[in-house]
């Protein structure tokens, strides 16, 4: 064991932003003081020997913390302002996490303090704290809309997210309603979406005070009605189940890489990151995940033309249809879905950094961005290709 003093790795001094820069981070990074601080509610944690990284995903403060002398090696801890999360609104996510394990997903303990807490606040802050993942952290530093390396990669990461439905089936919990920060399937799964999002927006007070002066119902009626419009045959095909809502190759640690003849390809380890999770639908989930990886929207930033990753498209759809076929109908279902299924976070975001992080900038680019940006994507040519691509997908 060693008897080094507690160290820390220099700060991180930013975080993934809205463009493809880096920014410096909303929330203090963490110390080793206040994780020394916060381990001391829970059994077994030993002594912090010091932070051994720091996360830059934006919207908390997260590190890998070293320990020396008690259960375990290393911890990851994440860190909420309590206006993002509770202890309370963050039950839901553990169970879903719990249920997962239990089915033998590759998912990460959530540990608990001696009083059986899943989370604690301390001050102005909500902590969690998680054991390691298995598997090497190849895209750790990748913000979202950013490819895989390759499209086994992507085959691997669809046949995990195919698992993790399988696995996710008998969690009955209901939506995570009125939470900040959640990736839900409520605007578009109804036959009246202009209705669900006034409900939406009325519920969140700095989100109504931000469209206050923005036409959202034009906005939402020219370019999302229409993808509405064609998704409407499918709505009663669509069963609710929980899903991740964020399966980036930046939340899933990985075997590989391998190499040499008759070795298997990379596989996925394990699956991070369930701040998102929530009732939706297996087919929004899969579409999420084609979203997220394989159409690099960082491109619109700066005035450029997105490239759509065509050949990871078709592996990560395979990889799932490997473990859960998909027949012609959900394929076109999952066309259908693809345009709607940014809408909602983005509102989410403009709610957060109008909100509670205050800032102008990130609000814009959330609304005018992503809510509006993409959706006028999807309307133009490439996007129109990428839906027909899809549909048109043998497998």
């Amino acid at each position: 064991m060693s008897t080094s003093p507690a160290r820390s790795t220099p700060v991180h001094p930013h975080a993934h932003g809205m463009g493809v820069g880096t920014v410096l981070p909303d929330w203090p990074p963490l110390t080793v003081a206040e994780v020394a601080g916060l381990l001391r509610h829970y059994p077994g944690a030993g002594a912090v020997r010091g932070i051994l990284s720091h996360s830059p995903r934006p919207f908390s403060a997260a590190s890998v913390v070293a320990m020396a002398g008690g259960d375990r090696t290393a911890v990851f801890v994440k860190r909420h302002h309590v206006r993002v999360r509770t202890p309370a609104q963050l039950d839901d996510e553990h169970a879903f996490m719990d249920h997962l394990r239990r089915r033998g997903e590759p998912v990460c303990e959530v540990l608990a303090t001696a009083d059986g807490a899943r989370a604690l606040t301390l001050g102005d802050w909500t902590y969690e704290v998680h054991g390691l993942a298995p598997g090497l952290d190849l895209y750790r530093e990748a913000p979202s809309w950013t490819p895989f390396r390759d499209a086994g990669h992507a085959q691997a990461a669809g046949a995990a997210l195919a698992r993790l439905h399988r696995a996710a089936a008998g969690f009955d919990r209901p939506h995570r309603a009125g939470q900040p920060l959640v990736s839900g399937f409520t605007l578009f799964a109804g036959t009246d979406p202009l209705s669900a999002m006034a409900a939406y927006v009325a519920a969140r007070p700095a989100l109504a005070d931000y469209l206050a002066s923005r036409p959202w119902l034009r906005d939402t009626t020219r370019l999302l009605l229409p993808f509405h419009d064609a998704l409407r045959p499918f709505l009663a095909d669509l069963a609710p189940l929980w899903t991740h809502n964020d399966l980036h190759a930046s939340n899933l640690t990985w075997t590989g890489p391998k190499t040499g003849p008759g070795t298997d390809p990379a596989a996925v380890a394990a699956v991070l990151d369930f701040g998102l999770s929530d009732r939706t639908t297996a087919l929004y989930d899969l579409a999420t995940a084609i979203e997220r990886n394989t159409v690099e929207w960082l491109a619109l930033t700066e005035g450029r033309d997105p490239v759509v990753h065509h050949d990871q498209v078709a592996a990560l759809i395979g990889g799932y249809h490997a473990v859960h076929p998909l027949d012609a109908r959900r394929r076109q279902a999952l066309a259908a879905l693809l345009p709607l299924v940014h809408a909602e976070f983005a509102l989410a975001e403009t709610d957060y950094f109008h909100g509670i992080t205050r800032s102008a900038e990130n609000a814009g680019l959330a609304y005018d961005g992503y809510f509006l940006g993409h959706a006028a994507w999807f309307q133009g040519k490439d996007g129109q290709s990428l839906l027909a691509f899809i549909r048109d997908l043998p497998l």
